[in-house]
């Protein structure tokens, strides 16, 4: 009797394990037809999930999201220690159940992680939604098009003042929210619901893994890492609220990012997204042709060239192993949704940007 009593909530939990196995089959097969996500989540159930939880999560000066992470990551580290102790003390049975809770709680977070905003992934691409032609393009569009860019940021930066490069990043995030929901305002398929972004409490972290900032896809939070470079913080903001949009591939949420930014009134912002766009177009353009890669180079202004230099010295100055690890480990999670580019996929921002330069 005490045997039977002893496996029937092992019992419970493989049957459970069993049906959440199925309920994530379905929701990948659901996955696997992109207009279907489209109607019935992206413009369905998604928006809903915007709908109430951005109101409520902005009340909080702080990242829930943050919150969050850090009482699961301590929470895991406890069942750690009580599974070696459990198997210390030969108690297997306790040690089975505990290993079977530990994969429902994944089985549930990868449930919530799709349902609550991961099905972004597979819906139809930015390209054909916004109808813009993602075709190969030439050397000399590529070169046209970022010299534009250079340009750009050569002006933008040129007119920034004293009171531009000293904004708070509370005044930061507000002018990005004010261009994100300009962008909004502008077309459904920028439709946003109350966006907000939060400086992260895992910013000392997000130094060591070179991140920027971050989305968490359980709270629909956007969070900034409020340490980098303050030229660099901007356009960050509007690209991690792009995600709040519903743009999970990062070209597509680099490229609404983009488009909110330069349209912006706000000079430290629109100059933020000019330097990005010219960072990932000369990278481009130096694997497609180093010679115009060169060239081009001289072109950028002694200005444009100093915050790229303070912003490579900034990362540079918290790289370590664990980066490596983390990239891989990203790189991946990016390639299993549906981004087959991985990390590289950053930089596909350009082939949109380039399809909306051809447009006009």
């Amino acid at each position: 009797m005490n045997r039977y009593l002893s496996d029937k909530p092992l019992l419970k939990r493989g049957i459970a394990i069993l049906v959440l196995t199925l309920a994530i089959i379905v929701l990948m097969i659901f996955a696997g037809h992109p207009y279907a996500v489209e109607k019935y989540y992206s413009q369905g159930l998604y928006s809903v999930i915007c709908y109430i939880l951005h109101p409520v999560l902005n009340i909080f000066p702080f990242s829930i999201g943050d919150v969050m992470y850090i009482g699961v990551i301590g929470y895991l580290i406890y069942l750690v220690v009580l599974l070696i102790k459990h198997l210390f003390k030969k108690h297997f049975a306790r040690a089975g159940s505990l290993v079977l809770g530990l994969i429902i709680g994944v089985q549930v977070g990868i449930l919530l992680f799709y349902l609550l905003w991961g099905l972004n992934y597979f819906r139809p691409s930015a390209a054909e939604r916004l109808n813009l032609k993602a075709e190969r393009f030439t050397v000399a569009e590529l070169q046209q098009v970022t010299t534009t860019l250079i340009d750009s940021a050569n002006t933008t930066r040129s007119r920034l003042s004293e009171a531009d490069l000293s904004q708070t990043n509370d005044t930061i995030y507000n002018r990005a929210k004010e261009a994100v929901l300009r962008l909004s305002g502008s077309s459904v398929n920028y439709r946003t619901y109350r966006p907000g972004v939060k400086p992260s409490l895992l910013t000392p972290l997000l130094n060591y893994i070179s991140t920027s900032g971050y989305y968490n896809p359980f709270t629909t939070e956007a969070q900034v890492n409020y340490e980098q470079p303050l030229f660099a913080r901007p356009f960050v903001a509007c690209h991690e609220m792009s995600h709040q949009m519903g743009f999970g591939a990062e070209d597509e949420a680099n490229f609404a990012g983009f488009m909110a930014a330069i349209a912006s009134k706000d000079k430290l912002l629109r100059y933020s997204a000019y330097h990005l766009a010219v960072g990932e177009f000369m990278i481009t353009l130096r694997g497609a042709d180093s010679t115009v890669h060169k060239q081009l180079k001289t072109r950028v202004s002694a200005a444009v060239k100093a915050d790229f230099k303070a912003e490579r010295e900034y990362w540079l100055a918290y790289q370590n192993k664990a980066e490596v690890i983390t990239g891989l480990f990203y790189d991946r999670f990016l390639k299993v949704n549906n981004q087959p580019q991985g990390l590289d996929t950053y930089n596909q921002m350009v082939t949109l940007v380039m399809a909306l330069y051809r447009k006009k």
